[in-house]
């Protein structure tokens, strides 16, 4: 393993003197079949790279794990042995176990040099992961609105799901990640998209309590009614203790009396785990009032009605 050694130290002369003994192969593996072209790339020692990639090593091959020298070049965002890579035919379309490649990784990892010089070698924006997962998808999902940007200039299709269909929009409500929520919708993401099991975009935000994806989602017409699974926005941002989401909610016309396929109303939920301030807010709703938005004043009178019982709104 002296070729390893000197390779993960970014050593170019041992390597060197090593390799024209004769005695290693340049391709010589480890227990986990990492070479050490694959080691000097992880480790951004170009020099290495350039001199194992002279002597003939292969830039294709695979660890146990299906990753590659340019998989592990992409992940670090080292643009140059990237380049150098693709310059030596590697195949940056090919997978990994799970199905990530160099351009998912460097997405999930926000390297846009990386993300750029594959895309424009024809690296494939549409590949999906096992699990259906997208570049766009693990961009989204880390919150990385430069490459969210970029990807859909090039043509990533923004409704493109994972297996359980949860989409890019839906990641991006539930991580928080407010300015790629609204690029998504600004390119027409399907708004109201939900995973397999009913839940929403906006389910998720106010479940999680990210009150500006909750705000831009219903600016954009999110639905406030049931989802397919008998649940309501409303109840979760009301079994969370997210106050302020419950207050856009009632705003933006959700029903406070609207009960969920257990017969459970939103104020119910709340009085059940102990929410006062919600449970006193969602009283003061008539479901009559024609103009729902007064609720912004009513929330700021029970807060201050109930300062002094020093309840702290939690996750808003």
């Amino acid at each position: 393993m002296r070729l390893h050694s000197a390779a993960v130290k970014g050593d170019v002369e041992k390597l060197r003197q090593i390799s024209e003994t004769g005695k290693v192969c340049v391709d010589s593996v480890d227990k986990e079949g990492t070479t050490p072209l694959i080691l000097a790339a992880a480790n951004n020692h170009i020099d290495c790279v350039t001199e194992l990639l002279d002597q003939g090593a292969d830039p294709n091959l695979k660890r146990e794990t299906g990753t590659t020298a340019i998989f592990f070049a992409s992940q670090g965002g080292y643009l140059e042995i990237v380049s150098l890579l693709i310059n030596s035919k590697a195949e940056f379309d090919s997978p990994s176990k799970g199905g990530g490649t160099p351009l998912i990784v460097a997405c999930q990892c926000n390297h846009l040099p990386v993300v750029e010089v594959l895309v424009e070698n024809g690296a494939n924006i549409h590949h999906q992961m096992d699990d259906g997962a997208t570049a766009l998808f693990i961009a989204a999902q880390s919150g990385n609105l430069d490459i969210v940007k970029y990807l859909i200039i090039y043509g990533a299709d923004v409704n493109l799901c994972r297996t359980d269909g949860a989409s890019p929009l839906w990641i991006s409500a539930q991580m928080g990640h407010f300015e790629v929520l609204s690029e998504l919708l600004y390119h027409r993401a399907t708004i109201d998209a939900a995973r397999e099991d009913g839940v929403t975009p906006l389910f998720k935000a106010s479940h999680k309590g990210h009150v500006e994806c909750v705000r831009e989602l219903l600016k954009c017409g999110a639905n406030t009614g049931l989802m397919a699974n008998g649940e309501s926005a409303l109840h979760a941002a009301a079994l969370h203790g997210h106050l302020t989401i419950v207050n856009k909610l009632v705003q933006s016309g959700a029903d406070v009396n609207l009960k969920n396929k257990e017969g459970v109303r939103p104020i119910d939920l709340a009085r059940d785990a102990d929410y006062t301030l919600i449970v006193e807010f969602l009283k003061t709703c008539n479901p009559g009032d024609e103009a729902p938005c007064h609720a912004s004043s009513t929330e700021d009178k029970v807060i201050l009605d109930l300062e002094h019982k020093d309840q702290v709104e939690t996750n808003c």
